[in-house]
């Protein structure tokens, strides 16, 4: 059911304090503009979503009384981060009022309101898979799982760095997972990378403004670790996917030796699961050399299908915008399963330009699924990376997605990799899910 109204804006004290402000409906940003949200995008604020409120910056709404746009003076900006399985079609909409505000640690800025006692996001559940919902996490039984593991596999740097770094430390939903004995398990494998990424999760040069958001890992695993805990879980985690190539690491093709030597050993020990890698696609050779041994699945993570905003983006060593589009295509030749990880920023991804690039992008590749991800940035500065200063004719990301899905019904639709029993058997009941 659309809403009867819009929501109300939200601002915060600068003490973690959030109020509405009744004099002002929210409004969201596209691009660098703000623009009314339609009524029928507003969802509940999903359960793990956080609010946050932006420094420096005032809120964009419409007075209610006028209609006409102004700023809220009363406290800061706010924006929501929304959980994984969900996409966000406006960005907060604020303006920068203060010449030191700082740049916005690396997560996603979408637009919040408040209406009857409840805060909205213009949103849209693409996932049905359960796989990361903030419900299915029992905290004692992440930590015991965590306690076994270790004690298990004591001697496995790779198992340790996965419990206490990524699900103890940072809480990571795969590697709690992982620690659960469920569904998709991470396999991190490179230290080095070969781009670098203006919103890199994993590492930033010391003289930006902004830090990585985790630390990355230090060493360079060996085939028997990897092999030690990824073989057990594809025989008894359901739906078991094992997939290298993780936000704590670089780009896991510099270790396709490694890697691959590791498939040849686990597909040794069990045929089941899905071996899957998520990777910039920047060595399309190293691609065909894992398929060979049996990888099943690619998740190519991109920003733009736009070489030219690619490029100013991955700031790429030694491979072009080409080999990522071939890599998807080795793939394909040997029946594996393709998916691009698309970094979802409204305004830019619903661009004219960008949809026929995408267009051309599923054609040239036969893709199987696009995973619409919010991207983690802080709008203003990822614009200013990447040279765009002003606003693009945009359709809106809702329509994006119709129109894609009406020209290529086949392409999936989601936020995560799918298991082999999903991509092989019923694709709308064979996941997790309640």
């Amino acid at each position: 059911m659309p809403l009867d109204q819009s929501p109300y804006l939200l601002y915060s004290d600068g003490e973690g304090n959030i109020f509405e402000d009744t004099t002002l409906y929210v409004m969201g940003r596209a691009g660098w503009d703000a623009f009314p949200i339609p009524q029928e995008d507003w969802i509940e604020l999903p359960e793990g979503g956080n609010l946050y409120e932006l420094p420096g910056r005032r809120g964009i709404g419409i007075d209610v009384k006028t209609g006409e746009m102004r700023l809220c003076e009363k406290g800061w900006a706010v924006a929501a981060f929304i959980p994984p399985a969900h996409t966000g079609l406006f960005l907060s909409a604020y303006e920068t009022t203060e010449d030191n505000a700082p740049t916005l640690p690396l997560f996603c800025y979408t637009a919040a309101g408040w209406l009857n006692e409840k805060f909205y996001v213009p949103a849209v559940r693409i996932e049905q898979d359960i796989r990361q919902e903030c419900a299915g996490y029992n905290d004692d039984k992440v930590a015991n799982g965590a306690v076994e593991l270790l004690k298990h596999y004591p001697e496995n740097r790779l198992v340790k760095h996965l419990m206490d770094n990524c699900c103890n430390t940072y809480h990571c939903p795969a590697a709690r997972n992982f620690a659960l004995g469920r569904w998709e398990c991470p396999v991190p494998a490179s230290p080095a990378c070969n781009a670098n990424c203006v919103g890199c999760i994993s590492f930033q040069p010391e003289e930006e403004t902004i830090v990585s958001t985790q630390d990355r890992l230090t060493f360079k695993p060996t085939p028997e670790e990897i092999v030690e805990f990824t073989v057990p879980h594809l025989l008894n985690a359901p739906f078991p996917i094992v997939s290298f190539g993780q936000g704590c690491e670089g780009e896991p093709l510099l270790m396709w030796e490694v890697i691959r030597k590791a498939i040849i050993e686990i597909r040794k020990h069990t045929d089941k699961g899905s071996i899957n890698i998520n990777t910039n696609g920047s060595k399309p050779d190293a691609v065909k050399a894992l398929c060979e041994v049996g990888l099943n699945s690619i998740r190519v993570s991109l920003n733009s299908a736009q070489k030219h905003i690619y490029t100013k983006y991955y700031l790429p060593n030694n491979y072009e915008f080409e080999d990522i589009v071939e890599s998807l295509k080795v793939v394909k030749s040997y029946g594996g399963w393709t998916s691009i990880n698309y970094f979802v920023f409204p305004g830019m991804t619903d661009s004219e330009a960008e949809y026929e690039a995408l267009r051309t992008l599923i054609k040239e590749t036969n893709l199987d699924m696009i995973q619409w991800r919010n991207f983690n940035i802080d709008p203003d500065w990822y614009l200013g990376h990447i040279g765009v200063t002003e606003s693009f004719e945009m359709m809106g990301i809702k329509q994006l997605m119709e129109l894609i899905h009406e020209e290529f019904p086949h392409v999936k639709f989601g936020y995560y990799n799918p298991p082999i029993e999903r991509i092989k058997g019923e694709y709308e009941e064979d996941f997790a899910h309640h």
